[in-house]
């Protein structure tokens, strides 16, 4: 067993910062270093969390620090290269979704993982709670009964500065729109709930963004226990909501919340006749909300431990390929990609640039 776990961090924008507040959390970790293409930008991160110290870049961090686990919160384009680095230098990997802006590069990082025997963990942090582990149990163990039809939204809303930044939008430099950036939450989340994908039907949209890839996405995607589920993704929602709505043979399970929930955003409604067994559905006393801590938590705790890493952080691929089956549909006007389709697609294991339905022009 590591006794205390030293980490960096790699880039600091908003996102970094809830992995720092995880660290400082953690009894057994510490951040030690942390590194920004913005000197200034890091070095008032740093002054934030206790004073790490501070690199101008990556590879003069690892080689200083020898940390045992890297935290990667860049942009998507430089995922690969720097979970390779962090691996080549012995470091366990923990990055922000989405992993990488193509599959290929997933499995690069994969191998190179399985070769260091590191581990490489992705922050898919809906995933947790206490109120997302019990449905997924009562569904995996067939106390709700089959589930049948499911819907999932991510209907969020990103104005036109959002755009501006000159990573985002382009698919070179963030690799896909909302579908990717944003709705890969839900449908992660959605795929923890209800397991292996069997196919995928999309489309990809753009409706009002001066963006180069989607600002909506809509698709249909059954499960391998037979659910067939309806995935719609927008960036251009004023009212936002994050939901997903499972109905069974006896309940209808909802979440609705935007970017995190606890047991007040979870609901399990009994079908007509099943009211008398939901008092056994309910959920459990003690709440744990959706969050980075939890995740990191349980994933420190398996990497000092050795073992293997929790579900909420393994199946690394599994919602980014069914954000790949959505983008090779659009590519193919719609059609069918199974997850065979999918491991030996000529294009969209690359990369995800597909055609995009510009409504803008249909409306004037």
């Amino acid at each position: 067993m590591t006794s205390s776990l030293r980490c960096v961090i790699v880039g600091t924008g908003a996102v970094a910062h809830f992995h720092a507040r995880a660290v400082a959390a953690y009894p057994h970790a510490e951040l030690v270093a942390v590194t920004d293409l913005s000197r200034t930008a890091a070095d008032a991160f740093a002054a934030q969390w206790g004073e790490p110290a501070v690199y101008d870049t990556l590879e003069e961090m690892l080689a200083a620090e020898h940390p045992d686990v890297v935290l990667i919160c860049t942009p998507p384009a430089v995922h690969a290269a720097q979970s390779l680095a962090a691996f080549a230098a012995g470091a366990h990997v923990i990055v922000e979704k989405p992993p990488a802006p193509s599959l290929a590069e997933l499995d690069e990082m994969r191998r190179a993982a399985e070769d260091a025997d590191r581990q490489l963990a992705v922050v898919f942090q809906q995933r947790t709670g206490t109120a997302a582990a019990h449905v997924r149990g009562l569904l995996g163990s067939g106390a709700l009964g089959r589930p049948l039809i499911a819907v999932c939204q991510t209907l969020w809303f990103r104005d036109p500065a959002y755009f501006a930044v000159p990573w985002r939008g382009a698919w070179e430099t963030e690799g896909g729109g909302t579908t990717l950036g944003h709705g890969i939450h839900q449908i992660d989340l959605l795929a923890f709930l209800l397991g292996d994908w069997t196919s995928v039907q999309g489309r990809l949209w753009r409706l009002d963004r001066e963006t180069q890839t989607e600002d909506a996405s809509t698709a249909t995607v059954t499960f391998a226990g037979g659910v067939v589920a309806q995935v719609v993704t927008s960036a251009v929602s004023p009212r936002e909501v994050s939901s997903i709505r499972i109905d069974t043979q006896k309940a209808t399970v909802t979440v609705d919340h935007v970017y995190g929930h606890g047991h007040e955003n979870w609901r399990i409604t009994p079908a007509p006749g099943f009211e008398a067994e939901a008092d056994a559905w309910a959920l459990p006393d003690v709440e744990e909300r959706s969050d980075h801590a939890p995740l990191l938590r349980d994933v420190f705790d398996a990497l000092r431990h050795g073992t293997l890493l929790p579900p909420t952080a393994d199946a690394p691929a599994r919602s980014l390929e069914l954000v790949a089956a959505i983008y090779a549909s659009a590519a193919a006007d719609g059609a069918v990609i199974t997850p065979a389709d999918l491991a030996t697609h000529p294009t969209h294991r690359q990369g995800f640039a597909s055609p995009v339905a510009d409504m803008r022009a249909v409306g004037g």
